[in-house]
């Protein structure tokens, strides 16, 4: 089974740290990311630029509506992403927690919708 495991972290701090603690973070993320491929759990993962970048999409009445920023300010945003596939959801729950930013932020893990035709 396919699982996304959404990586959040409070923005503002990420953009404070100091650059020796950002080079030490990117590492264990590399890190992180060749161990899931190396065992054939990766199926794709990004993380994302700033939520200054974002631009929130809604339809209303047959009209497009689009907005600078993310969809809701919150203490944590929306950082990266794994997919992943897993034999079940314990297994996504390892993998989730050895993401670094799981030591400063949180890390949701979502089954991915299979939808049969």
């Amino acid at each position: 089974m396919n699982y996304l495991l959404l990586i959040y972290q409070n923005e503002a701090e990420r953009l404070k740290a100091e650059a020796d603690t950002t080079k030490k973070i990117h590492e264990e993320y590399v890190a992180y990311t060749q161990s899931i491929i190396q065992s054939g759990n990766f199926k794709a993962g990004d993380g994302l630029q700033p939520t200054t970048t974002a631009t929130t999409v809604r339809v209303r009445d047959g009209k497009t509506i689009t907005t600078d920023g993310p969809f809701a300010e919150t203490r944590e945003q929306l950082a990266g992403y794994y997919l992943v596939e897993a034999r079940d959801l314990d297994a996504a729950l390892g993998m989730a927690a050895r993401i670094p930013g799981a030591k400063f932020g949180s890390i949701e893990v979502r089954p991915v919708r299979v939808y049969n035709d």
